[in-house]
């Protein structure tokens, strides 16, 4: 009876590992993702920030050229 009761345990442990495994697996997937669109967003700002940084230059010569406008720093 005691082999039955022990089997009966192990059964329910290893059930309880595979659930633990799936959601494991689950938040791994999760986390991946997450990087993967955080990246992106990371990869978006960058593009951005360095059009506005030319966009800004450009102006910045644009006024200098005009003999009217004092630029300073």
């Amino acid at each position: 009876m005691e082999k039955d009761h022990l089997e009966m345990l192990l059964e329910d442990i290893r059930g309880k590992f595979e659930l633990v495994l799936d959601g494991h697996d689950a938040l791994r997937a999760e986390l991946h993702e997450f990087r993967r669109e955080s990246n992106d967003k990371h990869e978006q700002s960058a593009f951005l920030l360095k059009k506005i940084a030319a966009d800004l230059a450009a102006h910045r010569a644009d006024t200098e050229a005009h003999p009217i406008y004092k630029v300073r720093e």
